[in-house]
């Protein structure tokens, strides 16, 4: 796949050193003394500056002479842990409400926790816990701003199973507790 970026050497070199996945498909590294090639994240060890090239398509490093790299395989397309990955975060937008283990989350992907957790960190570098609670504070906030329910009404509402587990979660994510958001959404709202 062709990239619409272009970086430096310097640039890519350092997406390389801090394994940066988000750089994945963009381009490839190539190291000439091994004639391998992989994505920006992958772990092996790293080559020495000098006997690295770049490339932004994966035929043009392969038409160069290099081989995918066993551990990373940047060959392989990405697009269907990309769909599973929107299956979920699609489920856990319509079901935030719901008590829900991981396990539960799991089983509609179809795939074990473990699984799950790894790729879905992978492509939002966040866990689905995580995500989950933003789910649920960016509700709350809007339900604080724009009704007059309570904070307790509202805590269990949005799908938090306690109160001082959603009054942690929401300062955590908004830097103010729930009467404090409230407040200012008021004062802001009078000016």
């Amino acid at each position: 796949m062709a990239s619409q970026i272009r970086l430096s050497f310097e640039e890519m070199w350092e997406k390389i050193i801090d394994c940066d996945s988000k750089y994945d498909g963009l381009f490839f590294t190539a190291v000439k003394t091994t004639k391998i090639y992989c994505r920006p994240s992958c772990r092996s060890r790293k080559p020495k500056k000098i006997n690295v090239e770049f490339f932004y398509d994966i035929h043009e490093v392969e038409n160069a002479g290099y081989r995918a790299c066993k551990r990373c395989q940047p060959e392989a397309d990405d697009a269907p842990n990309r769909e599973l990955v929107k299956k979920v975060i699609a489920f856990l937008v319509n079901e935030y409400k719901q008590k829900l283990a991981l396990q539960d989350v799991a089983n509609h992907a179809g795939v074990s926790i473990f699984y799950l957790e790894r790729l879905f960190k992978k492509e939002t570098s966040e866990t689905p816990r995580t995500y989950l609670e933003k789910i649920r504070v960016d509700k709350a906030a809007h339900l604080l701003k724009n009704t007059d329910q309570s904070i307790l009404e509202i805590c269990y509402e949005v799908g938090f199973q306690s109160p001082s587990n959603f009054y942690k979660v929401f300062r955590r994510l908004k830097n103010c507790s729930p009467s404090e958001y409230r407040s200012q959404m008021i004062q802001e709202v009078k000016q």
